[in-house]
């Protein structure tokens, strides 16, 4: 795990994550039975996923990306991971019953998503970062959840050339059901299930600074939500 003394104006720690200097890994997969009840899940409260972006090669755990069609009552493709919940983030002490997640992302209904056109880097970013982020607490040994944000680099650099949004924060996602929040699994464990949404440097640094509330106050007055829209105003650019 990467720790640090490091924290911001705010008080919040900040763990800088250095470049992995390990040989690759062995992949943990999900049990059928631990996958089945996930997809169950999701098919209940975000619809049934049309496909799934399988991995070829894994290394540590096998991570899946499932897309679910837009729909008229949820007008938006919805992506969410498999393969994450594999094994237990290192969570502290105190926050052990969020050892297992998920992870969630919304892309606009016209967001082109054929194979052909994920070619193109800028169409296929929003799946890389899904994985990526959903393998960085087994890579690094440490854990994600509730308010975490990850910077695409130090310093941070835009996530992709057809946006400035250069980080990512995690948040429960807003359009779902309350319920889809948790799934308590037969083994008495709990996967929960968090959005992540890219975020400006200055939303960055406005959390750094102020802390969450300060930028989910800044979310609500904006009315920013899990679903990604690449001309969004950068809520903390004038604050």
């Amino acid at each position: 795990m990467s720790n640090s003394s490091e924290f911001s104006s705010s008080g919040v720690p900040i763990l800088r994550h250095k470049q992995l200097e390990r040989e690759f890994q062995s992949t943990s997969y999900v049990e059928d039975k631990w996958l089945k009840r996930i997809e169950t899940h999701a098919d209940k409260y975000l619809g049934e996923a049309e496909s799934v972006f399988h991995e070829l090669v894994s290394d540590h755990v096998h991570i899946d990306v499932h897309v679910v069609r837009p729909t008229p009552e949820r007008n938006y493709y919805t992506l969410y991971t498999t393969g994450m919940s594999a094994l237990a983030m290192n969570t502290p002490e105190d926050a052990q019953e969020y050892e297992y997640a998920e992870l969630v992302m919304c892309l606009p209904p016209d967001w082109p998503l054929l194979q052909e056109e994920l070619d193109n880097s800028e169409n296929y970013w929003p799946i890389r970062w899904l994985k990526t982020m959903a393998r960085l607490p087994h890579d690094y040994d440490t854990w994600l959840s509730w308010g975490h944000t990850v910077p695409n680099g130090d310093p941070a650099l835009p996530l992709s050339g057809n946006t400035d949004m250069c980080a990512f924060i995690v948040l429960p996602p807003l359009e779902v059901h309350e319920d889809f929040l948790t799934l308590d699994m037969e083994d008495g464990q709990t996967v929960h299930f968090y959005a992540i949404l890219p975020i400006y440097l200055e939303e960055l640094e406005h959390k750094l600074e102020y802390g969450l509330d300060a930028l989910l106050d800044q979310f609500e007055a904006h009315h920013v939500n899990e679903i990604l829209d690449l001309s969004r105003m950068n809520t903390c650019a004038d604050v």
